[in-house]
């Protein structure tokens, strides 16, 4: 069932590509319009890499599906220069609650410190992160959207791939160095290589339903386990934009898929969680989920990426906010690999740290749903039990699973250098940069992560020698200035200190005291070649 009526829709219009003699070649085509393929598609072009985004319908808007969107994720989004819309539009929370019938068990606060430009989390329907992002690759010259292109057919090659694409008019081909193959869970790419999960699927059937109502839940994360409105099941709550509320209700494994969507059998079930029937449907569905992925994610020239190379359950809010770190790390690889700057080789290291962050969420996943739905009488007795001590003992709380929520990945790969000195701090190697307010040289309030932006940057403390040359740099108390000692906390900065960051804003390197020879080292290993002075 979905009530929301189409939001946006998109003409189809032919290309130059269409009435060529031969194939038209592009250094990259990203297949799939969802919130993953725009997020590559923008940040290539970002990076000046043309791009060519292909999608098969022309529009969206058709249910909310995925609505949480994490602290880092919105970094990212900002970065791509559509964080503040969402902003706007979202609804920002970071307190959880878990409940045990009618008796919170317990609370916690996502991020308890302040200093950061980007919440904990924000609830937001897709269709208006997709639109915010379709918006945003309109201003880009060298980001081209087909609407309903649909490839039906891909043959690879040693430098790239040919694609065979239908319209509405009729075929064409085109040929690609890259293609980035962003087209969800059903993904057509996958299926033209003939290639297969690897997992397991779970049979544990959920309700979805988006409510618009007036409500005086406050905006945040509010689980219960076995609730008096849903005896012996779990049940989820989220407040939307717009007055629409998101509630997800466990049904069992034997529940009738298409049954348990007629209004005649979900009304009555939020009628008796809600306590009043002065709502109305905006959308539901009924789903269950696997945990798998592909074996590997890079084929030759084409890249999977999202839903198309692993799927997780809802709980954790890992898909979305998994894919679209996927379309950061691959972004500014490719797009150095694409202007010689680094080996094609550096593109192993996308299949390396994202295959790793992949299995990270898988576990915590498959963990989740577990806690959440027992398969066997052994597990729902440790839930039980749990959920029992829970009440009292500060160690069950933590034992207590309703999704650990979305966090982002720890790269612990050769594309880092490992620490030699000790450090304290909540900076790691590996790690996104933790953000910082800042004032520049001109005493202009900005932010670190905003100073940064998408390039290789070093981070420099001064200690009254001269600082690191040949490397874009910040120099603190420079070019930034510390205005409330956040990043010499966070960083454990002193005098000296250097950090070298990759152009997705994770940490490369840090040193008490760098040489120049150690920066170059680190800089080429982050870069993809083996280290040491070129």
């Amino acid at each position: 069932m979905n009530t929301r009526k189409v939001l946006y829709q998109f003409g189809y219009r032919r290309c130059a590509d269409q009435d060529r003699p031969s194939p038209a070649r592009h250094p990259v085509v990203v297949v799939g319009a969802g919130p993953v393929g725009l997020c590559t598609a923008i940040d290539l072009a970002q990076r000046g890499v043309p791009v060519v985004l292909l999608d098969d319908a022309d529009r969206i808007g058709e249910g909310s599906r995925g609505i949480c969107y994490a602290k880092r994720t919105l970094e990212i989004l900002d970065r791509l220069g559509v964080a503040e819309p969402c902003l706007e539009k979202g609804i920002t929370w970071k307190i959880g609650k878990v409940f045990q019938n009618n008796d919170l068990l317990y609370a916690f606060d996502l991020l308890p410190e302040d200093g950061h430009k980007m919440p904990a989390f924000i609830n937001l329907q897709q269709y208006y992160l997709e639109h915010a992002l379709v918006e945003r690759a309109a201003t880009l010259p060298n980001l081209e959207i087909r609407w309903r292109n649909k490839v039906i057919d891909m043959q690879r090659s040693n430098d790239g791939a040919t694609l065979t694409v239908e319209t509405p008019e009729d075929c064409y081909n085109l040929d690609s160095d890259w293609v980035v193959a962003a087209d969800g869970a059903r993904s057509a790419l996958r299926g033209m290589l003939g290639l297969a999960f690897q997992g397991e699927a779970f049979e544990d059937r959920f309700l979805i339903a988006d409510v618009k109502m007036k409500g005086d839940f406050p905006p945040e994360r509010w689980f219960w386990f076995d609730p008096p409105f849903h005896e012996g099941r779990s049940a989820l709550l989220h407040k939307q934009p717009d007055d629409v509320w998101r509630i997800d209700l466990q049904l069992g494994s034997d529940a009738d898929a298409k049954a348990e969507q007629a209004p005649e059998r979900v009304i009555p079930r939020l009628r008796q969680m809600l306590g009043h029937d002065d709502f109305s449907l905006e959308w539901v569905s009924v789903y269950t989920f696997q945990c798998r992925r592909l074996e590997r994610f890079v084929h030759g020239r084409v890249v999977f990426a999202g839903d198309a190379a692993h799927q997780v359950s809802p709980f954790g809010a890992r898909g979305a906010n998994s894919g679209i770190q996927d379309a950061e790390n691959l972004s500014w690889k490719l797009a150095l690999v694409l202007k010689g700057e680094a080996p094609e080789s550096l593109i192993e290291s996308y299949e390396l740290e994202r295959s790793a962050a992949a299995d990270e969420n898988i576990g915590h996943s498959t963990r989740s749903t577990d806690f959440i739905a027992p398969r066997s009488a052994q597990e729902l007795r440790f839930r039980d039990a749990t959920l029992s001590l829970a009440r009292h003992a500060p160690f069950a709380k933590r034992m207590v699973n309703s999704g650990r929520l979305s966090m982002p990945s720890i790269y612990e790969t050769p594309l880092s250098t490992p620490n030699l000195d000790h450090w304290s701090g909540s900076a790691r190697v590996g790690a996104p940069l933790p953000d910082a307010p800042m004032r520049d040289r001109n005493g202009k309030s900005i932010w670190l992560l905003e100073a940064l932006g998408g390039e290789e940057t070093i981070l420099h403390v001064p200690n009254g020698a001269p600082p690191p040359n040949g490397h874009r740099v910040f120099v603190l108390g420079g070019d930034l200035i510390d205005e409330r000692g956040l990043f010499a906390q966070r960083f454990d900065a002193s005098p000296g200190s250097t950090y070298l960051v990759r152009p997705d804003q994770h940490l490369a390197a840090r040193w008490r005291h760098a040489t120049p020879s150690m920066i170059e080292s680190a800089s080429r290993r982050m870069r993809g070649f083996e280290g040491g002075p070129a």
